[in-house]
């Protein structure tokens, strides 16, 4: 008996989307809402939020699936609160109390010298509820049977940490940071450095590399736009969210790239044309004669353009 194939999404335009995820929500959960909110399966989302957290998550939709990999290095910047006095198993307000300080709060100078500490390339220890593996293993299922590892830590930026306001009990923070960053472990490690414990107790993501919160949307506002079919129209384009300079590429380039083919830079016609000489290593996004983006395209020292992802619909 033949088996059936696998059922092949219908085709369309490709880009990304970025929601402002709800609290309560997981990553993986606002990607299957997408998923029905198109009609279609292949969808991936840029950074995943835990549960508690709101705010941007981007989206790739189709064959940007194939372009995460160029955008996932950006800086993030997190808004939050952190509960102080209180520590928690998860490093959150979803936690289980594991500390609880009775005697006096540190005061704002002592808060905002200890978070001033924190700015810089840091060594930081993800929390045992995440899902970073320990041999193979995510580490949260491991802290739900009990268990407690010792993990490795990691070097992360913060490139900017401010307190935007303070209260005995709790503080309002601002983080730019490098990916990877565990806001939480931030909020566990400055109780700890204060000597009273701490929380995370809120947080928003209001960027994410190069999309920013004021273009995200709700969910309820894209499940709409879906059943009226005009979601697809909200896409941000894949060259715009790269960012890389664009070069025009003629019937004949965009077949020869597309065959895995390569590209003299004094062939290619575009935006680097009104600046100086590109360097080696510099990438562009070629573009068809329809003004779709074709594949990412780098420089190399034979000033020559190599491809190095090509879209299935070259």
């Amino acid at each position: 008996m033949a088996r059936r194939g696998k059922r092949r999404d219908r085709p369309g335009p490709i880009g990304f989307l970025v929601v402002d995820k709800p609290i309560g929500w997981t990553s993986h959960d606002v990607v299957d809402a997408a998923r029905r909110w198109l009609g279609i399966r292949r969808i991936g989302h840029l950074g995943t939020l835990d549960p508690l957290a709101t705010g941007v998550l981007p989206l790739a939709i189709r064959e940007a699936t194939k372009l995460v990999p160029f955008l996932e290095g950006g800086e993030k910047v997190y808004v939050g609160t952190i509960r102080l006095g209180v520590s928690t198993n998860t490093y959150d307000a979803e936690g289980e109390v594991s500390y609880r300080h009775e005697g006096a709060l540190p005061d704002e100078t002592a808060v905002r010298a200890a978070l001033a500490g924190f700015v810089g390339e840091i060594q930081q220890i993800p929390p045992m509820y995440s899902s970073v593996k320990k041999d193979g293993v995510p580490l949260y299922k491991l802290a739900r049977r009990g268990e407690e590892v010792a993990r490795e830590a990691r070097s992360i930026t913060i490139h900017r940490a401010e307190m935007h306001h303070f209260s005995e009990t709790e503080i309002g923070i601002e983080i730019s940071c490098t990916p990877g960053t565990y806001v939480r472990s931030l909020a566990h490690d400055l109780g700890e450095l204060l000597g009273c414990g701490a929380h995370l107790s809120g947080l928003q993501r209001t960027r994410s590399g190069c999309f920013e919160y004021a273009q995200a949307l709700p969910p309820e506002t894209f499940e709409a736009a879906g059943e009226a079919r005009t979601l697809e129209d909200q896409l941000i384009a894949p060259d715009v969210a790269l960012g890389f300079p664009r070069v025009s590429l003629t019937a004949a380039q965009a077949r020869k790239i597309a065959n895995g083919g390569d590209l003299a830079a004094a062939d290619a016609r575009g935006e680097w044309e009104q600046g100086p000489a590109p360097r080696p290593g510099l990438r562009v996004s070629a573009m068809s004669p329809a003004g779709e983006l074709v594949a990412i395209l780098e420089l190399r020292p034979d000033r020559r353009l190599h491809p190095l992802r090509v879209l299935a619909g070259a």
